[in-house]
């Protein structure tokens, strides 16, 4: 009997029974999360308060909807690191079966990449376009600065630094940039017209080139799919159910590139907390979360409120913190560890006291079984921790320190991988200017020279011909520098060999560059060759370290191994998603936290709130917030500070007020803040204890606030 093949339409599948199941959703999860992880088919916002288990929720919703009869092929999980969304499959599929695995995850960018390399053509790239990191961008943009007439005249002009800041803040909040330099750059609103001319030659210098920058990345996809309506279908069609995670995260261009996604379908779930939303800085708009009831049809909103971190006194103060915000929604944190100790508020006389005080507790909390590992001390910006630095090395205190340079963004690692760039896309001017400038004799115009002739003239990019503009000075060394390219380019070269055949080549380059650190520098990259391991593509490996970038004050401390677990140092926008035993945020001052620059800006204080809040709920059982009451200013000398308006006035029931004292350690007086167990023991002469009296009110001051409140 022959058989008919007939065609059919993915929104014809079943949704699979409910009847069946093999995971018993209801036990596992509360009334909340099963309500959200088993919900139907549609629009579905997830609001989850801090530490309610909203990763679990949408893990379990992944396997529901995998139970349930969607293929997982068509999930796609969108997150903003990759670690998140590898996380998250690799539990899901340990929760259900390995077709989780098989769930499409990654951030918006990789996932962006992944429809570009398909459909770039489209946009009249090639597929193999190379993807600029911030660092690379600017140099394009330095490159085209300088050549042009833009800095000719009087009056100042922008930096390449400022001027991706400025071009990819337009770009990614969706606006104009005349809007932009109106709201955050005034003082170059007078060279609109230069800086617009500026932003469309680098368009077209990308275009020319083959390259992409981060921006471009989610602005070319939503391009591409508000253009051409057979990609869009073709891509929102493979995306039966979207999930995206920190949806309060989320820019212009993400929730735009959301919609596009669920265009076919309709099925979007989101999850996220407004309470949460702190990277305004990187273009993200809280406002998105509130606006997805309008902008899908008959959306469900759902909240999760247990806690399952932090004890109900910490959740109390962070509940009166957001309860100020102008707007949120609303929500109230509970747990069902109703017992603990009040958070403690402690005014210090100055910043060396504060850094004592810290040192001091961190000592304590370790005597006490408190790995040190398992003990945060969060910071509005990098530089606010400087004293207490000081303080840890003087004790021999290990401490690791976030919010720092990231592995790609090294000049060494940068020199590395522009060689192996330059094998991927010869078209790459910006990569192929660093690789030249690296040999000796080699400078910006005879740079130029050879770029133009490798990208333009050259039949073989990587083949130096009769023609090539090179002189006896350094031919050696550049016949040397394309022999290894040509051998990096071979497809018998596995990655890992790539990497080593350009390390091989760039060991006297590098020595001779960084002749004063070179070997602080070697460990870097030979973890860079470690990494290379993990891939079979070289374009694989060259997206990854750009997009999901690694922190390298982390990387110095996984390789130390003979040391305990340091004790974690961190800005606050790094710490989020993390959580602690113990959390110290240290200068709660008015001008540093909120900071002078968020009181000058529309809703500046409200995302300095929200970043406050993101700091108190990170701690699990014990909280101190402290602050200096005296600093020095250069040219003024010592003024009295400001506390946070976010702990002014807050009920002593739920942030309790404690008064350090200076005790000489040899007189055997010890004493602890006021919800520590037993006494605090001073570690020298003149050490900062803390008393459980209740400190006095700080004395106003019209003196001006902390002048360390700079901008993230």
């Amino acid at each position: 009997m022959a058989r008919r093949i007939v065609l059919s339409s993915d929104r014809d599948e079943p949704s699979g029974s409910t009847e069946d199941l093999t995971i018993d959703y209801a036990e596992a999860l509360n009334e909340q999360q099963y309500a959200a992880a088993t919900a139907g088919e549609g629009p579905l916002l997830i609001v989850a308060g801090a530490g309610t288990g909203k990763t679990r929720t949408l893990i379990y919703r992944l396997a529901y909807l995998v139970e349930t009869g969607t293929r997982p092929q068509q999930i796609v999980l969108l997150t903003f690191t990759r670690r998140a969304a590898n996380d998250m499959t690799a539990r899901a599929s340990n929760l259900l079966d390995g077709r989780c695995e098989k769930v499409r995850g990654g951030t918006f960018h990789a996932f962006c990449l992944e429809v570009l390399r398909q459909h770039a053509e489209a946009l009249g790239f090639p597929r193999n376009f190379t993807v600029l990191d911030a660092a690379d961008a600017a140099d394009v943009l330095s490159v085209i600065r300088a050549r042009g007439d833009y800095a000719d005249g009087e009056e100042r002009f922008p930096k390449k630094n400022t001027l991706y800041s400025m071009f990819s803040s337009a770009t990614n909040r969706n606006e104009t940039l005349g809007e932009t330099l109106t709201k955050r750059y005034p003082q170059f609103t007078n060279r609109h017209a230069a800086l617009d001319a500026l932003r469309n030659e680098y368009r077209q210098y990308k275009k020319a080139h083959g390259l992409m920058d981060f921006d471009d990345l989610l602005e070319r996809t939503l391009e591409l799919l508000e253009t051409n309506d057979d990609v869009r279908h073709q891509v929102a069609s493979r995306c039966r159910h979207a999930l995206v995670d920190e949806y309060q995260d989320t820019n212009a261009l993400q929730a735009a590139l959301v919609k596009k996604f669920s265009s076919v379908h309709g099925n979007v779930t989101v999850v996220g907390d407004d309470a949460q939303s702190i990277y305004k800085f990187r273009g993200a708009d809280f406002r998105n979360i509130f606006r997805f009831p309008d902008e899908f049809d008959d959306p469900e909103v759902l909240k999760l409120e247990r806690n399952y971190r932090s004890t109900q006194p910490i959740l109390n103060l962070a509940n009166r913190v957001i309860e100020q915000a102008d707007r949120s929604y609303d929500k109230t944190l509970f747990t069902e560890t109703t017992e603990g100790d009040l958070p403690a508020l402690v005014p210090a006389a100055d910043g060396d006291m504060e850094a004592r005080f810290v040192a001091q507790m961190v000592l304590r909390l370790r005597e006490e079984g408190v790995p040190l590992s398992d003990v945060a001390v969060l910071f509005r910006s990098s530089h606010n921790a400087y004293d207490l630095e000081v303080e840890l090395n003087q004790r021999n205190l290990p401490f690791v320190k976030y919010g720092g340079m990231k592995l790609n963004e090294a000049a060494h690692i940068k020199d590395v991988l522009a060689h192996l760039k330059v094998v991927e896309n010869p078209q790459d001017a910006a990569s192929w200017n660093r690789a030249l400038q690296l040999i000796h004799g080699i400078g910006p115009k005879t740079a130029r020279s050879l770029i133009e002739w490798t990208t333009g003239a050259a039949e073989d990019p990587l083949t130096l011909g009769e023609d090539a503009p090179f002189s006896d000075r350094y031919a050696a060394r550049l016949k040397q520098l394309f022999s290894t390219l040509r051998h990096v380019r071979s497809e018998d070269t596995a990655v890992p060999e790539q990497v080593e055949a350009v390390l091989s080549y760039y060991q006297p380059l590098f020595e001779n560059k960084y002749a004063d650190d070179h070997p602080k520098r070697k460990p870097d990259l030979e973890h860079l060759a470690g990494l290379a391991a993990n891939y079979e593509s070289r374009q694989r490996f060259l997206s990854s370290l750009t997009l999901d970038p690694i922190e390298l004050t982390a990387l110095d401390q996984e390789a130390d191994e003979t040391d305990e677990p340091p004790l974690v140092l961190s800005t606050i926008h790094s710490a989020k998603g993390l959580e602690f035993h113990t959390v110290f945020v240290i200068r709660a001052l008015d001008g540093t936290l909120p900071s002078r620059h968020a009181l000058r800006e529309p809703d500046g204080v409200d995302e300095e709130r929200r970043l406050f809040y993101v700091a108190v709920t990170r701690a699990e059982e014990d909280l101190f917030i402290s602050y200096p009451m005296t600093q020095y200013r250069r040219g003024q000398g010592e003024y009295m500070t400001t506390p946070s308006r976010f702990v002014d006035d807050v009920p002593k029931d739920v942030l309790e007020p404690v008064r350090l004292v200076e005790e000489d350690a040899t007189a055997g007086n010890e004493a602890a803040p006021s919800g520590v167990n037993d006494e605090a023991s001073s570690a020298r002469n003149g050490e900062a204890s803390a008393s459980t009296e209740p400190s006095q009110d700080t004395p106003p001051s019209d003196d001006p606030p902390d002048a360390d409140g700079l901008p993230f």
